[in-house]
């Protein structure tokens, strides 16, 4: 008796097919999702339909779609992950080079913009809430530390957002001296410190209580009251105000 042996193929799905096999300027009209955006809405679409209408269009082989579902799973499909990557970054997705990695970082710095603007008419600052969306906007998602201060009038009221300094992934300097000149030349009564844990951890580190302390003090004898520090990891906060500990 013969062995017979059976070649066997995993077949896809009738969709993945479709999708995989047919140029996307050949869709049917309904699943592009441009169109499916204007016909049922961005809500209609997933993250990689609306990355894959920023990328725009797709190279030999593979289409906007496929490129933008590579570009989500680099970063885990993680959309905070994602707006983390810069330029140099992106270029490393087959598919995306140097003007489409600044169109998608431009449009990233169109949301960051419109965060802070939505945030930044609150009448005052009476919760440590308030300022963490503050600061989210400006630093939230940034692969680098940067240390920002709000200044606030008497009524706790925003004057300015003054960005200090900006370092690498495990620290940046911060200069007494650069921040309460900031406070005295816009006439700040107080102000409100904070800064990034790109690791997400919002833990505050040893440096970080002492210069919370330094700058605490250096206030109290210029008469500019340091209301709170903030540090900020993703989509949340610690507050040492909240913590007792200013």
């Amino acid at each position: 008796m013969k062995n017979h042996t059976t070649n066997t193929q995993t077949i896809p799905s009738e969709r993945e097919s479709y999708e995989n096999l047919i140029p996307m300027r050949l869709w049917a009209e309904d699943d592009l999702p441009s169109e499916k955006m204007l016909l049922k809405g961005s809500h209609s679409l997933s993250d990689a339909e609306l990355l894959s209408i920023i990328i725009g269009s797709g190279i030999s082989g593979e289409n906007s779609l496929e490129i933008a579902k590579k570009l989500l799973s680099r970063c885990g499909n993680s959309l905070c992950d994602l707006w983390k990557l810069d330029v140099t970054d992106l270029q490393k997705i087959k598919g995306i080079g140097r003007m489409r990695a600044i169109k998608i970082s431009a449009v990233f710095a169109l949301a960051r913009r419109r965060n802070e603007s939505e945030v930044i008419f609150r009448e005052k600052i009476t919760q440590s809430h308030q300022a963490f969306e503050i600061f989210r906007s400006l630093m939230g998602d940034l692969p680098y530390e940067e240390f920002w201060i709000l200044l606030l009038n008497r009524s706790n009221r925003i004057l300015r957002k003054i960005r200090i300094s900006e370092g690498g992934v495990s620290g940046t300097v911060v200069d007494p001296k650069k921040v309460f000149k900031t406070c005295l030349d816009n006439q700040a009564c107080s102000i409100i410190l904070g800064h990034n844990h790109p690791s997400g951890n919002t833990n505050p580190s040893e440096a970080d209580s002492k210069l919370t302390k330094k700058l605490r003090d250096c206030g109290m004898m210029l008469d500019v009251d340091v209301l709170d520090h903030i540090i900020i990891g993703d989509n949340k906060y610690y507050s040492f105000a909240d913590d007792g500990k200013m």
